[in-house]
Order: C-alpha cells, then sequence, then structure tokens
C-alpha cells in the first residue's frame, strides 16, 4: 500500500519529499501538506522513517 499522509498532523516540512527515492512525494502549497503519488509510491517506508511528526505512514 502507497504512503498515507495525515493532512492534520503534517506540517509540510518536506523531509519526507527530500527521502523519497522515486520523487513520489510533492508539498501541496494550497493544501499546506505532503501529498503522496499512489501510482509513483514504492512503498519502500523511507517517508515514514524520515517525518519528525509522525505523519506519514506505510500501511
Amino acid at each position: 500500500m502507497p504512503a498515507k499522509v495525515n493532512k492534520e498532523e503534517c506540517t509540510a516540512c518536506g523531509t519526507c519529499v527530500e527521502e523519497c527515492p522515486v520523487e513520489a512525494i510533492i508539498i501541496d502549497e494550497d493544501a499546506g501538506c505532503a501529498v503522496v503519488d499512489e501510482d509513483e509510491c514504492v512503498d519502500c517506508g523511507a517517508c515514514e522513517e524520515a517525518c519528525p511528526v509522525g505523519a506519514i505512514k506505510v500501511e
């Protein structure tokens, strides 16, 4: 399953964007949070480990 972002917890810091090896995550400035491209996500968990507030999970 692709990574899921808890939009209420996400601070849009961009750490997950930097850690994603396939560039499947962007920061949506309008929404104020990270957004995962589910078609590109490879479920590696790098974003989950990197998130300083625990707002992203790979299930």
